[in-house]
């Protein structure tokens, strides 16, 4: 070892010397000895003390190597102090006793501790009886922070959220003393040697976590809360067990493998490391071992398989992850098949109108064109007995299952394993057909009564949906009923422009203006009927954009066509006025209103119509000297369908002209007395015209 990584080491080692001194006084100071029941307090202050002690010693190692003995010793005590803290962690909100889930942890960490510092002890002296001590003691040291993180991850992983805040310092500083340790000693194990850069900063690296610890015991003395242990973190930490177990093993087989491979020892010792890996892979992603382990856990470290919170968590999330409903019954399959780690289902459900159920989603399954009656046997023992049917307990007890018949098209499907009813109330809504589990699962009470109460969740769900869907159609039908008595309007007034060409006809048919007028209003008329056609065809909105429309053009149309049905109407016009919207659909409108004028006015009285701008808005007043309307009627019923004053009128005019002025951001005023006389307010926004744009050079061409 060079001056300079020496100089480096010494100081590191000096500083874990004292900070660990100086966090130990703190807890003194604290009383970590005046509350001998509380464990964690004593093994925390055992753990401080041993790591400072392991920092002296380290630092009196360059005189003598009995130092760098008591100091490995140290650091296999000071292990076993924190193993002892964090389980006494871990009983501290039950009354002592351990979770289920971690009651192997104590045997397993003090088997450690005790395997550990009897190689420390031997190590030097070189037994060969017992082979390599000195690689047995590096696999030691590797496997205690791997345990370390074990415990560490159950506390983390199950407080409570109000002791997460607390405990987060802890885990943080713990978590970087031990992930040091496991880099060291693994590159150690597979390598032979330790890393003398890495071994160097290993000192300050400790000292440096201590600053985390001293956080911690600022926030709450009693570190934690609560803690709990759940299926899911079980699961979890199994898992990481059992990853970290086997890499200790590959590790020991790639050492076996580079010390008696001769020259293609470091060779043979990448490949085994290498395959090792990508198997450690496939087992992850394998969703088979995946499932096996989560049985294992369950069965052998807790009462019940399930965690119902979890459970119930995620197939909620499950069912509402898409939210378009032609996706909902393939969501509810998969939801269901999760619980139980089936690869695959299907939904069988009645469509509207239908008698039958169909497979209407499936999962990871083929689709069937099967069918089967509502009023079948199997259907009534679903909706009567509301049983889950466990198809291999049915193949082998049928009579556990009374009077139940399997279809035949059912009893051929190789792969259905379980049969679950989805019922509202007193309907069967459908039924899910889920397919052979990835692993053996014993289908006891525990497993029924969870896929039931599942079943009628999702089956609300597809009422839900079915009602949703039944609604939508209602506001479809409604939507195009309101569209076809516009159109039926649009058309009545046509029919009367036509009629009125016809009577008119017989009279004046030899004359050339008339007849001018008459292929004018035909092919008017035409214009208008193709307009409709459209209109049926793409929606109520007439098609186009909506873009700018001179009303002045629109009144002077307005005015033409009185004048050749025989009526005045008084124009005041100021300058050219343009406002944003469909000029077809504005035409119509206004006409509308002035025809309602004309209609309520006798040929002696006066209709008339003023366009201006007032406010930063178009202003078009429509006003008449005929019967009017009464208050009443203005306020309630005016821009209501199928309300009118005429004889011979679907109402339908007015609540489209009111529907149309409110979509463009207008607005429809009426001012109305009886037998006085009506007046017609439109306020529409102006269609500014910016200088530079397309509409402007067109507009003063």
């Amino acid at each position: 070892m060079d001056k300079e990584t020496l100089t480096l080491t010494s100081v590191g080692y000096a500083l874990v010397g004292l900070v660990y001194l100086g966090f130990a006084l703190r807890l003194l100071s604290m009383g970590a000895l005046s509350a001998p029941r509380n464990k964690s307090a004593l093994y925390l202050l055992m753990a401080v003390v041993f790591s400072a002690l392991w920092g002296v010693c380290q630092l009196l190692s360059v005189f003598s190597v009995w130092w760098l003995l008591l100091g490995n010793l140290a650091d296999v005590l000071r292990y076993a102090c924190w193993f002892g803290f964090m389980l006494a962690l871990c009983r501290s909100s039950r009354d002592g006793s351990l979770p289920p889930g971690m009651v192997w942890l104590p045997t397993m960490a003090w088997i450690l501790v005790g395997v550990s510092l009897t190689t420390q002890l031997l190590a030097p002296f070189g037994f060969a009886a017992l082979g390599d001590m000195r690689a047995t003691a590096l696999m030691c040291a590797m496997a205690l922070p791997v345990l370390a993180l074990v415990l560490l991850e159950q506390i983390y992983r199950n407080v409570t959220e109000d002791s997460r805040w607390n405990v987060k310092p802890l885990s943080l500083g713990l978590a970087g003393l031990f992930l040091f340790d496991l880099y060291l000693y693994s590159q150690a194990v597979l390598f032979k040697f330790l890393d003398g850069d890495a071994l160097s900063v290993r000192g300050a690296v400790h000292a440096m976590m201590v600053f985390l610890l001293l956080l911690s015991t600022t926030r709450r003395r009693d570190w934690i809360s609560s803690i709990r242990i759940s299926q899911k973190a079980a699961f979890h930490s199994a898992t990481l067990l059992v990853a970290g177990a086997y890499l200790i093993f590959i590790s020991a087989v790639g050492y076996y493998v580079r010390y008696f491979g001769g020259e293609w020892g470091r060779a043979l010792q990448v490949g085994v490391v290498f395959s090792a890996l990508i198997a450690l892979m496939v087992l992850a992603l394998s969703a088979s071992f995946r499932a096996k382990l989560r049985v294992l856990v369950g069965k052998h470290f807790f009462r019940y398989r399930y965690d119902y919170r979890e459970e119930w968590l995620k197939f909620t999330q499950t069912l509402s992850s898409n939210n378009a409903p032609q996706d909902m019954g393939q969501q509810v399959v998969r939801a269901l098949a999760d619980m139980l780690d089936s690869p695959g289902g299907g939904l069988w459900m009645k469509s509207t109108g239908e008698s039958a159920f169909r497979q209407t989603a499936h999962w990871n399954q083929a689709a069937t064109s099967v069918k089967e009656d509502a009023e079948s046997s199997f259907c009534q023992f679903l909706v009567r007995r509301g049983w889950v049917i466990n198809l291999e307990e049915y193949r082998s007890f049928s009579k556990r299952y009374g009077d139940l018949v399997l279809p035949v098209w059912l009893q051929d499907v190789v792969q259905a394993w379980l049969i679950v009813p989805l019922t509202a109330g007193d309907e069967l809504i459908g039924f899910v057909i889920l397919a052979r589990a990835r692993t053996n699962i014993e289908v006891n009470w525990e497993v029924n009564d969870l896929l039931k109460t599942a079943g009628r969740q999702a089956a609300s769900y597809l009422a839900q949906m079915r009602a949703t869907e039944a609604l939508l159609e209602v506001r479809k039908f409604d939507a195009f009923n309101r569209m076809s008595a516009f159109v039926v309007h649009d058309l009545k007034n046509i029919v009367t422009q036509l009629s009125l060409m016809l009577k008119n006809a017989k009279r004046l048919h030899a004359n050339p203006e008339f007849q001018q007028d008459m292929l004018m209003t035909v092919e008017n008329s035409l214009d208008r009927m193709r307009q409709l056609m459209l209109q049926l065809r793409e929606g109520a909105t007439p098609p186009g954009t909506a873009v700018g429309v001179d009303l002045g053009a629109i009144v002077q149309r307005i005015s033409l066509v009185a004048s050749k049905r025989g009526r005045h109407l008084e124009i005041t016009q100021a300058d050219r006025i343009v406002t944003r919207g469909h000029e077809e659909r504005l035409e119509r409108i206004i006409g509308h209103i002035v025809q309602n004028a004309f209609d309520a006015t006798d040929s002696s009285g006066r209709v008339w119509l003023t366009l201006d701008r007032h406010n930063g808005q178009a202003r078009i007043e429509i006003g008449d000297t005929g019967h009017g309307m009464s208050e009443e009627f203005v306020q309630e019923r005016l821009f209501k369908p199928f309300q009118t004053t005429k004889q011979a009128g679907m109402g339908i005019g007015a609540y489209e002209s009111f529907q149309y002025v409110q979509e463009l951001g207008g607005k429809i005023l009426v001012n109305s007395a009886l037998n006085k006389g009506t007046l017609v307010t439109l306020l529409l926004p102006l269609f500014e015209v910016h200088q530079g744009s397309d509409l402007h050079i067109l507009g003063t061409s």
